[in-house]
């Protein structure tokens, strides 16, 4: 099986688990809607290619890592186009969940997609006891606060935002989680794979701050310019659009860089030099904006 096809199987087949029983219709098929299509699947691609570097001794546990990750991002990703925060009519190319399903749905697939990914974990806990506690933790830690996902979010309701602190927490976190998460399940020391996971979380970062500044709503498939309309701070913003290209190969240079020593050392750079051709975005002269 392919690492695609693997973390599609196990995204649904943690779905499916959410889904059984005498479940309420609409809320039990609102957790498909906000998983598939699963666009880019790139925090748990980063999560079993560090699992397969390490020798993932435990497939298993990394398939139910990987599914719970991602079941993460998405209630993020429903969260985030809440009217209440970005009020996104658009996600991956439909409409999102709360336009399609209702805003009080909406709140609830979140939440049901955040409760979901710890009884992934726990339900794999017997292949390794020990990693999967660890898995616990680190996933939420890197949610919750004070420097997970949840935190990210709540910068923006600051007056005075700590950038450094808002990008590691709204685009770092679940990236750090990616690469600790995949050690993890594949029983190696998580600690020294926390730069390889900031690195690559930053450049995520930038990256979404250029296509946010050149792109279109059918070529992004959400909503654009939202950090102008937002008032948020942005690489593009503070660079240009040259300058921010420029940084975001500078940090990818970096995460190459960082890779701890292992078996599958190679292999797992190929994977960060592709995504980072995935990231950087086509620039034409035309389109570009200071």
């Amino acid at each position: 099986m392919g690492l695609q096809s693997r973390i599609d199987a196990a995204v649904k087949h943690a779905v499916a688990t959410g889904q059984n029983g005498a479940a309420p219709q609409k809320l039990s098929t609102a957790l498909g809607y906000a998983t598939t299509p699963g666009g880019a699947r790139i925090r748990p691609t980063i999560l079993m290619s560090v699992a397969l570097a390490c020798g993932d001794d435990r497939p298993a546990l990394s398939d139910a890592a990987a599914a719970a990750l991602e079941l993460i991002h998405c209630a993020s990703l429903v969260h985030d186009d809440l009217p209440c925060f970005d009020d996104a009519d658009m996600r991956r190319g439909k409409p999102s969940v709360h336009r399609a399903y209702s805003e009080p749905l909406a709140v609830l697939t979140g939440d049901s997609l955040i409760v979901l990914a710890f009884e992934v974990l726990a339900r794999a806990a017997p292949h390794a006891p020990d990693r999967a506690m660890q898995l616990v933790l680190t996933l939420a830690r890197q949610t919750g606060m004070p420097g997970g996902i949840c935190a990210g979010q709540g910068w923006e309701s600051e007056s005075k935002i700590d950038l450094s602190a808002y990008h590691r927490s709204k685009t770092g976190a679940l990236f750090i989680a990616a690469t600790q998460m995949g050690a993890i399940a594949a029983g190696q020391d998580a600690d020294q794979w926390y730069e390889l996971g900031a690195r690559i979380g930053e450049a995520f970062q930038v990256a979404d701050d250029l296509r946010d500044a050149l792109y279109d709503v059918e070529t992004l498939g959400k909503p654009v310019g939202q950090d102008d309309l937002h008032g948020r701070p942005n690489a593009v913003a503070q660079l240009g659009v040259e300058g921010a290209i420029g940084r975001l190969k500078d940090i990818l240079s970096g995460a190459i860089a960082s890779i701890p020593s292992c078996p599958g050392e190679a292999k797992l750079a190929e994977m960060v030099r592709l995504q980072a051709e995935r990231l950087t975005p086509v620039v034409e002269p035309v389109q570009a904006k200071a």
